[in-house]
């Protein structure tokens, strides 16, 4: 089998880059990724593991093809330019079996008309779309994204929250199943220094997070609390995870700001860019994870670490309520943070119940991981 992954933005961001490894290798197939930044992809490796195209090409204007889409185009195609520069997509879809549309949050932000033009296009080619690994705000569910869903053959959502919502709309062709890169596999690498084995606080702080927060200053209070309080009170490490470089949403920029605070107390160490299996590697090795990053979560609760999402929507809830004890899903919304010490309170709670946690999580993830195995296209 043959498949098309579509549409993904570059492995920059490493949540991306676990998916479609954790794709290649549960479905076996032969793949070919659809790339907005295929320099990224294989700086961090991924053309070992499938061919990589770039999703858009500029048409020359003047050339012949450039010319006809805009005579299509006056002619009341509207559809015409945009099928012209996503032609690289569309010819490679030729020869695939089925499409699988990764972008796992693709439909958790507005509304998306290029994936509706893309989508259009392969299902008039007869190809059949698949929607892998997804969350979506269940109240986003109408109108231009709602009709887009329905075209699906199939929609693999990857929490209870999106699948139930996406049930009471009547999509019936909607599955539950872990995120894929609940499968991603550990790459050995060499811990940094300082760095403490199993003793060590994995934190991760995002762009996206900060710019979903009521109060930006809030949320920098509350994890710069965090911080402070661990060397206090605890002989615990902190590792300043990135897990998105992406040039305009760069998770080093605002834990460089608290590395540069706390890199003199010796225990805080501010880890380097590097793929998505050594980042999994080394959030393995933590005692726990703080992460806004839904990527970085699901390493942490794959490797049976306890994990604390700061929250922006709906996925970071819904994942969390799936993997983690009823009633103790450790999910700090960081649209409703105030208080200086919310963070604080709910690191040191998850703390006292680190031995329930634990045992909760090497018994429960085993089968919720074998799950993927049974997912098949």
């Amino acid at each position: 089998m043959k498949i098309l992954l579509y549409p993904h933005g570059g492995s920059g961001n490493h949540g991306c880059e676990a998916i479609v490894r954790s794709t290649v290798k549960l479905t076996g197939a032969e793949a070919v990724l659809a790339s907005s930044a295929p320099e990224q992809d294989r700086r961090y490796g991924l053309d070992a593991c499938c061919r990589i195209i770039k999703a858009q090409q500029a048409a020359r204007k003047g050339s012949l093809p450039f010319l006809t889409a805009v005579l299509k185009s006056r002619l009341g195609d509207g559809d015409a330019l945009d099928r012209l520069a996503f032609r690289p997509v569309l010819e490679a879809a030729e020869t695939c079996d089925v499409a699988l549309s990764i972008g796992g949050d693709n439909y958790c932000y507005g509304e998306q008309g290029f994936l509706y033009l893309l989508n259009r296009v392969l299902r008039k080619k007869g190809k059949d779309t698949i929607l892998w690994g997804c969350s979506i705000e269940p109240d986003s569910l109408k109108g231009a994204l709602l009709e887009d869903l329905k075209g699906y053959k199939r929609i693999i959502t990857r929490e209870s929250l999106s699948y139930e919502a996406l049930r009471a709309k009547g999509l019936r062709q909607a599955e539950l199943f872990p995120d894929p890169a609940f499968s991603l596999e550990r790459v050995n690498t060499s811990l940094p220094e300082g760095f403490l084995e199993g003793n060590t606080v994995g934190l991760n702080v995002s762009p996206m997070a900060l710019g979903c927060a009521k109060d930006k200053e809030a949320l920098m209070t509350n994890v710069t609390g965090l911080v402070e309080s661990i060397l206090k009170k605890t002989d615990m490490a902190v590792a300043l995870i990135p897990h998105v470089v992406w040039a305009k949403n760069d998770d080093r920029r605002p834990l460089k700001l608290l590395y540069e605070k706390f890199s003199n107390s010796g225990r805080v160490i501010l880890v380097e860019d590097r793929p998505a299996g050594e980042l999994k590697d080394i959030i393995a090795c933590c005692r726990f994870m703080v992460a806004a990053r839904t990527h970085a979560c699901i390493a942490a609760y794959s490797s049976c670490v306890p994990a604390l999402a700061l929250g922006y929507s709906s996925k970071a809830v819904g994942i969390a309520g799936d993997v983690m004890p009823e009633n103790e899903t450790y999910v700090l919304p960081v649209q409703s943070l105030s208080g200086p010490d919310e963070l604080v309170d709910l690191f040191f709670r998850m703390l006292s119940r680190e031995s329930a946690l634990r045992e909760h999580l090497n018994a429960f993830m085993p089968d919720y991981i074998g799950r993927l195995q049974r997912l098949s296209l």
